[in-house]
């Protein structure tokens, strides 16, 4: 159930990290491929959030609005 619940945030997070219009191409790039890594690997989701805080700053104002943060 708990995987089935982080399936359903990875994908408002691609989502909104796709629609965003405060984050250039390459850091879009950057982020979905972190979450597609961590998908596969089955990270910690926490650990997830670090790394994609880590690509810019202006992810965080997204993950704040998706009630992530």
């Amino acid at each position: 159930m708990a995987h089935h619940k982080h399936h359903e945030k990875l994908n408002k997070i691609k989502e909104a990290i796709k629609e965003s219009k405060n984050l250039s191409e390459e850091e879009k790039n950057n982020a979905l491929s972190h979450i597609e890594e961590w998908y596969k690997e089955d990270k910690g989701f926490g650990l997830l959030i670090d790394e994609l805080l880590n690509i810019s700053k202006n992810i965080e104002p997204i993950l704040d609005e998706l009630g992530i943060l």
